[in-house]
């Protein structure tokens, strides 16, 4: 696995269960997955000489993250290296451009969107759709980085002006008008079998994931299978190979693509504890050409809660207090240094009642990262 985070943490977890033997690139010894893993390379993530060194005698190769750039990615493809995802599909989620291109031209349900390179076309786009507008950088964005949503032409005019500076491309999207956010997550494998976990909703606050809950409550069946159908017709098109995420927004009448990810995602990290088989588990499976394994749920509910880093940074001081206050709680650290607003591990919680475990979940949170007493 290309990269050292914490995705790469969670898939090596999987990864002994299953008997394969993981090996990881990370960028520094300190990063999450390189505190765990016993194979790893030290080296640029995202640079051709380390990458090929890397995965020159490996049988696959997988990614937690997208941050790779497409000509090294298609060099170690031209090299006979086995790439899951491959270069094409992951295209569609490295550059929002290429993204909204096919999924307009697949007719997927998507905000009206345009590429800018100045002022007057996203004055123009506003004319069309009306203010507040959402500019996004096409390359590169995540938790909230690299999109602004602005209210007027003196707004846009800094983000634009900005994004020239820096030679980001750009592009406008009308703001949906929308219910909730909600996530889907399927994996497919080389053979062509697919598996669909639940329908979930994500709460997102600054455009950092904050809650999950799965499935997501008060979701008619026919909009959840719906959901979930888009999400393999895209997997299908896109030729991808892994878990595939699909976040949606819901509006009155269906719901609209935002974003996708071609990877383990945050929205799926309930199924460590909330599913017969783990998104990382299944990611696993899906790339080695393994039977894929059941998405079913374990309970009717499964609220996962983020955990922030605060400003005091002795979160394990706290640590054993939640563990007492709610023995039924998991807790999962990454291993990262706590710093304000980093995302250092997550808590779940499953049951009944979505309401209460939520209230639970978001507890737990706020007392570790030193919000509540």
């Amino acid at each position: 696995m290309v990269g050292g985070g914490q995705l790469a943490r969670m898939t090596h977890q999987a990864a002994i269960a299953l008997g394969v033997d993981f090996r990881v690139l990370a960028a520094r010894p300190t990063d999450s997955a390189a505190r765990v893993v016993a194979d790893v390379h030290l080296g640029d993530d995202r640079g051709r000489d380390d990458l090929l060194a890397f995965a020159k005698d490996s049988d696959v190769v997988t990614f937690d993250h997208e941050h790779v750039p497409q000509p090294v990615l298609r060099e170690l493809h031209d090299a006979g290296i086995v790439l899951r995802p491959g270069p094409e599909a992951l295209h569609h989620a490295q550059d929002k451009l290429v993204m909204r291109t096919r999924l307009s031209e697949l007719g997927a349900p998507c905000p009206r969107w345009r590429g800018i390179t100045s002022l007057d076309e996203v004055t123009e786009f506003a004319g069309q759709t009306g203010w507040p507008v959402v500019l996004k950088a096409a390359r590169g964005g995540y938790d909230g980085k690299g999109v602004w949503v602005v209210g007027d032409a003196a707004e846009a005019a800094a983000v634009v002006e900005r994004a020239a500076r820096e030679q980001v491309p750009l592009l406008v999207e009308e703001k949906i008008a929308f219910r909730r956010e909600l996530a889907v997550q399927v994996a497919r494998s080389p053979y062509g079998q697919v598996a669909a976990y639940p329908v979930v909703e994500t709460v997102q606050r600054g455009g950092i994931c904050h809650e999950v809950i799965a499935p997501a409550p008060h979701l008619s069946e026919d909009r959840a299978v719906a959901a979930q159908e888009l999400a393999i017709e895209l997997a299908a098109a896109l030729d991808v190979v892994g878990l595939l995420a699909v976040e949606l927004f819901e509006t009155d009448t269906g719901v609209v693509v935002n974003e996708l990810a071609m990877r383990p995602h945050n929205s799926g990290h309930w199924t460590i504890d909330g599913a017969c088989t783990s998104q990382f588990e299944q990611h696993l499976r899906a790339v080695l050409d393994l039977p894929l394994g059941s998405p079913r749920t374990v309970a009717p509910f499964t609220v996962m809660a983020n955990l922030l880093g605060g400003h005091d940074p002795h979160v394990f001081n706290r640590y054993i207090h939640v563990m007492a206050r709610d023995p039924e709680l998991k807790v999962h650290f990454y291993g990262k240094e706590v710093r304000p607003g980093r995302k250092i591990g997550h808590v779940t919680v499953v049951g009944d009642d979505p309401d209460a475990l939520l209230e639970r979940a978001r507890t737990a949170a706020a007392y570790l990262k030193g919000d509540a007493q």
